[in-house]
């Protein structure tokens, strides 16, 4: 089924990357004051100085000191990327927002170092978004991810799935417009939807939620993701770099490819995975009305 309706993209080969291409380590950080003054002292590979709180230093609350903390990047781990694909090496040197565990923006750091297990498994948390681009006949676009990608490579997901960046316009967070300016920007960049046929007024902010999930030893994920809908008829020209196959789905089309999945004939994306399992088929069944469905609040599924 998948093989004679997708459109299938030849995607390079991930071995040809140039050796020696150095990616940016400069991170930023910025101390949020907190509102709570109770004094703590922060772990010793914590590199947290006392905020201000009227005059006074004071340590971020319990809950927040986990996530709130920069790692030092005399610390970051050394990795060698001269076998990853030389486009998405240069994606790497993007600039992610922090954010603790209730979303609330604490700094910057590389897509890189947000991605790698060793800085996850220290608490590294990001925000992130997943496209569920549908059609006017209520099809889901579903997108095979290139052999390029340093995560999750070769699998099945929703439309798109990336990061706002650290930038004033993708930070803004009224009603998540810097999210789904994001979105909008990604949809261009992987599958080459035109910016004016999907605006950040034609994407709809259902929920969040936050999960993590390892892609192989070294790259994983651990975001808060926002869960973004559009229905549209669109223009594709997906990016083979990012891009392997794409198609439009059924809901039976889709149930057999989660059977697939849980045969392991196939692969498919964990967020995908969580979103489609607890979610997306009662969303599915109500396109139309699916403000009744908007919950802001952060689901836990890690």
């Amino acid at each position: 089924m998948w093989r004679a309706a997708c459109r299938v993209l030849s995607a390079p080969s991930s071995a040809g990357a140039v050796a020696g291409r150095a990616v940016g380590e400069a991170s930023s950080w910025r101390r949020l004051c907190p509102r709570r003054r109770r004094a703590q002292v922060p772990p010793p590979h914590l590199s947290l100085s006392p905020v201000c709180v009227r005059g006074r230093p004071a340590w971020p609350s319990d809950a927040a000191r986990f996530f709130i903390r920069k790692i030092n990047t005399a610390t970051m781990p050394e990795i060698n990327t001269n076998d990853l694909d030389e486009q998405q090496v240069q994606l790497l040197s993007e600039m992610c927002i922090l954010i603790d565990e209730n979303d609330n923006e604490i700094g910057s750091e590389t897509k890189k170092n947000c991605h790698l297990n060793e800085n996850i498994d220290k608490g590294l948390l990001h925000r992130a978004f997943s496209v569920f681009l549908f059609n006017t006949e209520n099809k889901l676009l579903l997108q095979q991810r290139s052999d390029a990608k340093i995560t999750f490579p070769d699998c099945f997901t929703n439309t798109c799935c990336s990061h706002p960046l650290s930038t004033p316009l993708e930070l803004e967070e009224n009603n998540a417009i810097g999210v789904r300016r994001a979105a909008q920007r990604r949809l261009k960049a992987e599958l080459g939807i035109p910016l004016e046929q999907v605006t950040p007024e034609d994407i709809f902010y259902l929920t969040r939620i936050h999960y993590k999930a390892q892609s192989n030893g070294t790259w994983g994920e651990h975001e808060i993701d926002y869960i973004l809908f559009v229905q549209k008829n669109v223009t594709l020209n997906p990016d083979p770099n990012e891009i392997k196959s794409c198609c439009y789905v059924t809901q039976e089309e889709l149930r057999e490819l989660l059977k697939k999945a849980s045969r392991n004939e196939i692969k498919i994306t964990p967020w995908f995975k969580l979103i489609a399992e607890t979610f997306l088929f009662k969303w599915w069944d109500n396109l139309n009305s699916l403000k009744k469905f908007v919950d802001h609040k952060i689901h836990r599924m890690c």
